[in-house]
């Protein structure tokens, strides 16, 4: 049998549909375009190109294969990782407001009870589909409702499944954590299962594979969304739990703990100091650059940098402003007020300048002064400032017409105070990365 050969031709990956087939255009047959041959790597990745093969020789952060052998400590950093939640129904379960929530949950919750009643009349089987009210401001459906509907199982609102999340980079929302009205919630409900363990646990989310913004990373205390700032993001908890909360187990394992006590020769090197190194250098310039075709097929691996102590403090650091941003210190901006307004701290639709150093806030307030290194500290394709700006304005979702409003009325300079507190993470995270050792890996 003759052995097949693959040849492939590449365009840039950034190009639009019309700019490939424009491109298409101009060739009179296959034979005019360059044509390169390809084979597959020992993992059977057939696009090789710009990845470096070094990156196979790192510890894996987690294993999909070893995770699924419970009871069996995984050879990676990790062992329990989860993809973050994707409830399809961001309107009904997600909300800046815990009592808006509440209210929409609950009408939620008992609109789906009364296609459960209608349903259990039925003498004959019907099409689920043409049954259930359809209208999107009755019930959002998918496919797990629909499900729990055929076995008529009723919902009751549980208040203690109002959970705190992290919606977007810094932006904290309230979410209804339940397994049916939450699409998918993955293995999350092992890592924050109950309000208390916010209070104990940490957790990092990256960049998933396949994702296609700029790869990052972000520490949190609560729950992420899957689409958090980049595409399929993914959960790295230090503590694992039961279900119910109860039987708390480090998540870093003891494989790795001896890996990294037996390279640096250090048998002091505790969890929670390589929990912090690799958070620090998962925000290395040169790990990102030199690995960003890697990052994009798998997982992360982390390598062993000459200097172990001065990631692990970096690290420390950077979880601590990340995940308490709220209590960092207000950067000094200038307020500029117009003194025609009352004075007015509600938010509509927040404008950057062109220049990058104001805020118009709404039509009373603009805040100027906006240091240009800001911008440096980004999560995926946006900065920290501009996840702010995009998230935090007012809006109707077109289908279910659910208002979304970030303003809070108990305390109604919080939007102004937390753009103040990113600027000064931003700046900090941007010190603490340029400070970083050096990963001792080839110069590109």
């Amino acid at each position: 049998m003759r052995k097949a050969k693959i040849y492939y031709a590449r365009m840039d990956e950034f190009w639009r549909q019309e700019q490939k087939l424009s491109s298409l255009e101009k060739f009179e047959s296959i034979q005019d375009v360059d044509w390169q041959e390809i084979e597959p790597d020992s993992k059977y990745t057939w696009l090789t190109e710009d990845l470096e093969s070094d990156f196979s020789s790192f510890i894996p952060i987690g294993s999909k294969e070893e995770k699924k052998e419970k009871g069996q400590d995984a050879k990676a950093i990790f062992q329990l990782f989860s993809l973050g939640i994707a409830s399809n129904r961001d309107e009904w379960v997600f909300s800046f407001d815990e009592h808006d929530l509440q209210n929409k949950v609950k009408r939620l919750i008992e609109n789906y009870n009364i296609e459960v009643s209608r349903y259990s009349q039925q003498t004959s089987q019907v099409d689920i589909d043409r049954f259930i009210n359809v209208d999107p401001t009755f019930v959002k459906w998918t496919d797990r409702l629909k499900a729990a509907l055929q076995q008529r199982e009723i919902i009751s609102f549980d208040i203690s499944k109002v959970r705190n999340s992290i919606y977007r980079p810094f932006i904290k929302k309230a979410l209804y954590f339940d397994h049916l009205l939450n699409q998918r919630r993955y293995q999350q409900h092992l890592i924050f299962p109950t309000p208390e363990t916010e209070n104990e646990n940490q957790a990092f989310c990256l960049a998933g594979v396949g994702n296609r913004q700029a790869f990052g990373a972000f520490a949190t205390r609560c729950t992420i969304s899957m689409d958090f700032a980049f595409e399929k993001a993914q959960l790295f908890p230090f503590y694992i739990y039961d279900k119910d909360g109860n039987n708390r187990k480090e998540n870093i394992t003891d494989y790795a703990l001896e890996q990294f006590q037996t390279h640096y020769q250090d048998p002091k090197i505790t969890k929670w100091d390589i929990f912090h190194y690799t958070y620090a250098l998962l925000h290395h310039p040169h790990y990102r650059q030199r690995y960003a075709a890697n990052l994009k097929r798998e997982l992360p691996r982390i390598p062993f940098a000459p200097e172990f102590q001065g990631f692990a403090i970096a690290g420390k650091r950077l979880t601590e402003i990340h995940i308490n941003y709220e209590q960092q210190p207000e950067y000094r901006l200038k307020h500029i007020e117009n003194k025609d307004l009352p004075i007015d701290w509600r938010v509509e639709k927040m404008r950057l300048s062109k220049d990058k150093t104001q805020i118009k806030y709404n039509d009373f307030l603009t805040l100027t002064g906006i240091p240009p290194e800001t911008f440096e500290y980004k999560l995926g394709n946006r900065s920290a400032l501009d996840w702010i700006i995009d998230q935090y304005q007012v809006s109707t979702d077109k289908r279910s017409g659910i208002a979304n409003d970030p303003n809070r009325l108990d305390d109604e300079e919080y939007i102004v105070r937390l753009i103040k507190q990113v600027i000064t993470v931003s700046l900090e995270t941007v010190k603490i990365v340029k400070s970083l050792p050096d990963l001792g890996l080839p110069k590109d």
